[in-house]
């Protein structure tokens, strides 16, 4: 019997979560403070569905952190290495935000509204903090603030069809990682071509938990003929694919070069960025470890619920730290964190699982 997670009010509901329970959810993880749903039939069936149809997600857990003011723009200088100086209204940012040592604090993706207006979309930490403490101690003429902003996102491949049914034809036309203004109910609400799949898709980000609920019953009416479910996250879909988990594959303890971020380090021009000197020092060195997907060999595994050590010739070389059976390459796949003297692609490795040694195969690419 699976241990019992207790709710009280410090784990937020969802303006989605009565119809997600409604749905028949299976299973949830805790992000943010929040539920994020993770099974409603199987992770199999999930995903099975997931790449052939289309899914409505509950990702409110994906908390903004809006920067408003004056000194919008330095405050974003000083959190990522990543120059955002081209950076249009309209457009979005996969940024890394790391300490003073280099070390990742979140992964998020920055949205800029305005000249002097972002919205920052979490991962799981409690980054708010950090933004209001630097902008405190900068002294930045800026409002921090968490805004009552709840992402919804539509993955699938059947997702432009069911998305256009709603908000109309122009919503096929938003470019990946950009955002469009589209009315509903009477409010403007910004969606974009974004989210935590490679099956494509759309976040909406619902302002006013008021309306969470009828814009759900929207999609879901519109979509009875396309087979529409309720989704999350899924392990498979996301190992197979490589899409980083922070907490998981990677925490404060591992830099953006570690984890495969090193392109979206834009250290020559991030002058001002918290952590600059120690990320120049790691570019000019290299890394000494690195993420990447493995293959495990043998029948299927339970998901990695810590860390698998991965051992060559009796030495420690890294982690694994995600892994799913995967039906469709039929092999475990998994993700882990390996040293340069074994990340390259086709290294023969052993996985220490919970049930036993496996041997694996190391990947310089995901599978999908």
């Amino acid at each position: 019997m699976s241990p019992y997670l207790s709710l009280s009010r410090r784990l937020r509901v969802t303006p989605f979560s009565r119809r997600v329970d409604a749905a028949g959810v299976q299973a949830y993880t805790v992000y943010n403070h929040m539920r994020l749903p993770t099974m409603f039939q199987s992770a199999e069936e999930d995903c099975r569905h997931l790449k052939q149809k289309v899914q409505i997600w509950d990702v409110a857990c994906e908390r903004q952190v809006e920067i408003v003011g004056p000194d919008a723009k330095r405050l974003m200088r000083m959190l990522t290495p990543r120059d955002l100086e081209s950076m249009d209204v309209g457009q979005c940012r996969y940024i890394p935000v790391v300490d003073e040592r280099g070390g990742m604090l979140n992964d998020p993706v920055a949205l800029k509204l305005a000249d002097d207006r972002y919205w920052i979309s979490l991962a799981d930490s409690d980054l708010l903090l950090w933004v209001k403490g630097l902008a405190i101690g900068a002294r930045f003429d800026v409002d921090v603030n968490e805004p009552d902003v709840s992402p919804l996102a539509v993955q699938g491949p059947q997702s432009d069809t069911l998305m256009a049914r709603i908000f109309g034809d122009a919503v096929r036309d938003i470019r990946f990682f950009r955002f469009g203004v589209f009315e509903y109910a009477g409010r403007e609400l910004r969606i974009a071509r974004s989210g935590y799949s490679k099956q494509g898709g759309f976040e909406i980000y619902v302002e006013g938990s008021d309306l969470g609920e009828p814009i759900w019953d929207a999609l879901f009416a519109a979509g009875i003929d396309l087979d529409v479910r309720a989704g999350g996250p899924n392990i498979i879909e996301r190992v197979e694919s490589g899409l980083l988990s922070y907490g998981n594959d990677m925490t404060r303890e591992n830099s953006p070069f570690e984890c495969g971020l090193g392109k979206f380090c834009d250290l020559d021009t991030a002058e001002t960025s918290i952590g600059r000197d120690a990320l120049l020092r790691e570019r000019d060195q290299g890394p000494l470890r690195m993420i990447r997907s493995l293959a495990i060999e043998g029948p299927a595994l339970p998901p990695c619920a810590g860390e698998w050590p991965v051992v060559a010739d009796g030495v420690r070389i890294g982690q694994i730290t995600s892994a799913a059976w995967s039906p469709d390459f039929e092999t475990n796949v998994a993700i882990g964190m390996i040293d340069r003297s074994h990340w390259h692609d086709g290294n023969q490795v052993i996985v220490e699982t919970i049930e036993g040694a496996r041997s694996a195969v190391v990947r310089e690419k995901s599978f999908n």
